[in-house]
């Protein structure tokens, strides 16, 4: 089993370090290699997602990142931004489905904004198309035009969706619904977007297919109110690729910290690309103090969706709540009476309480 692992930039590397130290302590038979996307990948080739890279990902049957970007990229050409890569492998890997669990481990109850009675025993999955929508939508761009008898600078983005994008999706959405509670929440903003009129029809219809499953519906700016009111009334929640940027984001800081949260991009054969939900923290980069433990989760997510390997999958996540339940803290989830460590000693945990 081939695993394409793509450091990435900022804290990347390091957490990355103590992901690939879990997966080789497993005892499983994998073979790693290792490969450039993101900041890293345009300074040393000059494309955020080169031709090498390309070729590893796509004979590859999973691929581990740690994360893309930072500020020194920022003032590059759009083609050579860090994000571009990102964009780049999904699309290129064909992966429309990205899973995103928010849960609050009852230890890190105080950790979050909320009052724990709110948050305690949230457990989310949070389901976004990642191929389509806004984000991928021609045309687009920035032009000179003339408006009103003035010439000045337009941006457009087009907003598009296929009946069989929306479908497939929905889908996966059901699917993961029952192994769970049964229940799907679309989100959607069909009063104003008639894209998203057309999703939530798709959904009305897909829904005929899972007699099982109970479905409601959500405007997306009630939903993210909802998320912060009442998170624990959500199961499952699909929507399409930029509700689903901003509501999973939104619904990871519920738990205290992004750090937690791992996530899966899948194919339809399952083959997928594991990442933590975090991005770069370029100022924490390589002072040794950042979160490795979403990382860690997300090789449990990829032994669990792409390698069926349910057993080693579970060891992991009982590996890290034992490293919890004991104190152990980095900053991000520290509080008083807890014990702060590191990321190299957050990693040594997890491997001994493996």
């Amino acid at each position: 089993m081939k695993i394409c692992v793509l450091p990435g930039d900022g804290i990347g590397p390091e957490i990355m370090t103590e992901a690939v130290r879990v997966l080789q302590v497993l005892d499983l038979k994998f073979e790693l290699e290792e490969a450039l996307l993101g900041g890293c990948a345009v300074d040393a080739t000059g494309e955020p997602y080169p031709e090498a890279t390309r070729k590893l990902a796509q004979e590859a049957d999973a691929v581990l990142l740690g994360a893309v970007g930072g500020p020194q990229w920022d003032s590059n050409p759009r083609e050579q931004r860090p994000e571009r890569g990102l964009l780049g492998i999904r699309k290129h890997l064909g992966l429309f489905a990205n899973l995103r669990p928010a849960i609050l481990y009852p230890e890190l109850a105080n950790a979050s904004t909320l009052k724990p009675e709110v948050v305690a025993g949230l457990d989310i999955l949070i389901v976004r198309e990642l191929t389509g929508d806004i984000y991928f939508g021609q045309p687009r761009g920035i032009e000179t035009r003339d408006v009103d008898g003035k010439m000045q600078r337009f941006g457009f983005n087009t907003m598009h969706y296929t009946e069989s994008e929306i479908r497939r999706i929905l889908r996966v959405a059901f699917e993961a619904s029952r192994k769970r509670n049964r229940k799907v929440c679309s989100v959607d903003k069909m009063n104003v977007l008639e894209c998203t009129q057309l999703w939530r029809d798709v959904a009305i219809e897909t829904a005929l297919e899972y007699p099982d499953v109970e479905l409601s519906h959500m405007l997306v700016d009630n939903a993210a109110m909802q998320l912060v009111k009442d998170p624990k009334q959500f199961d499952v929640m699909v929507t399409g690729n930029m509700f689903g940027d901003i509501l999973s984001d939104e619904a990871s800081m519920l738990t205290g910290s992004i750090g937690m949260l791992p996530s899966a991009s899948l194919d339809e054969n399952n083959k997928g690309l594991y990442e933590p939900s975090h991005g770069s923290a370029p100022d924490i980069a390589g002072k040794g103090v950042a979160n490795p433990l979403a990382t860690i989760l997300s090789v449990a997510m990829m032994l669990r969706y792409t390698f069926a390997n349910e057993v080693a999958a579970g060891r992991i996540e009982t590996a890290v709540k034992k490293v919890l339940a004991k104190g152990l803290r980095t900053g991000d989830i520290y509080e008083t009476g807890t014990q702060k460590v590191g990321t190299r000693e957050m990693g040594d945990a997890v491997l001994a309480a493996l």
